[in-house]
C-alpha cells in the first residue's frame, strides 16, 4: 500500500519521534511505500487562511498553500496518525492539517443543499492512530468518552473515508513510563500494522 505517515512533535527525542521510526521501518520492511508527513520539522503552518476560508464554499477550493500535502493524502490508502494528546485534544500543528488540507474538493463535496458531505477519500482504506497521553486511561475513556477516538471515527473518517478501518492505540500515563511500558506499547504498534496485508 502507498502509507503517509503522519508525526507531530515539536521535540526530536520524544516518545512520539521514536514510535514513528518503528512504525517507517515496519512498513517499509513489509514493502509498502511510506511517506513521512513531520509536521514540526516542515514547518508547517496549522491557521487556516483568510483565501482558504474564503474559497471553502465557492466551489473550488484554495490549495497552493498545501498543495503537496493535499497531493499525499489523496494517494494514501493507509494513513498513520502519532501525536500527543494535550488536554484532551490533536495539537495545533495537526488540528491545523486537518482543517486545512481536509478540504472541500479534497477530502469531501459539499451537497447542494449543504446537507450532509459527500465521502471522498475512497482510496484510504486503514487509519493507525498512536497517541500518549499523560492521564490515566479511565479518565480519557470513563470520564471524558475518548473524545478525540470520536471525532476521528465519526466526523473525520465517518464522513469522508467511509470504507477506512481505524485501529486507535493510547500510552497513558506517558509523563511516568518504564521501558518495559514502551516495549509493550511497540508491540501493540508492531501487531497492528501486521494486519496491513
Amino acid at each position: 500500500m502507498k502509507c503517509l505517515v503522519v508525526t507531530t512533535h515539536p521535540l526530536s527525542d520524544s516518545l512520539s519521534k521514536q514510535l514513528t521510526h518503528q512504525v517507517v521501518n515496519q512498513l517499509e520492511g513489509m514493502g509498502h511505500e511510506v511517506v513521512t508527513e513531520d509536521l514540526y520539522g516542515q514547518a508547517f503552518n496549522p491557521a487556516l487562511t483568510v483565501q482558504e476560508r474564503a474559497s471553502y464554499y465557492r466551489g473550488s477550493y484554495e490549495v497552493s498553500g498545501v498543495t503537496e500535502q493535499v497531493e499525499r493524502l489523496l494517494e494514501a490508502e493507509g494513513l498513520v496518525l502519532l501525536f500527543p494528546t494535550w488536554w484532551f485534544g490533536f495539537p495545533a500543528m495537526l488540528k491545523g492539517w486537518f482543517d486545512r488540507v481536509w478540504g472541500p474538493g479534497i477530502a469531501y463535496d459539499h451537497a447542494s443543499d449543504f446537507g450532509p458531505i459527500k465521502a471522498r477519500l475512497d482510496r484510504l482504506r486503514r487509519v493507525l492512530v498512536i497517541t500518549t497521553l499523560g492521564s490515566p486511561w479511565w479518565v480519557d475513556r470513563l470520564l471524558l468518552r475518548q473524545p478525540q477516538k470520536r471525532v476521528l471515527k465519526l466526523a473525520l473518517l465517518g464522513t469522508c473515508a467511509k470504507r477506512s478501518k481505524l485501529t486507535y492505540l493510547t500510552l497513558y500515563k506517558s509523563e511516568d513510563l518504564n521501558q518495559a511500558q514502551i516495549t509493550k506499547f511497540s508491540k501493540s504498534i508492531e501487531q497492528a500494522l501486521m494486519r496491513w496485508h
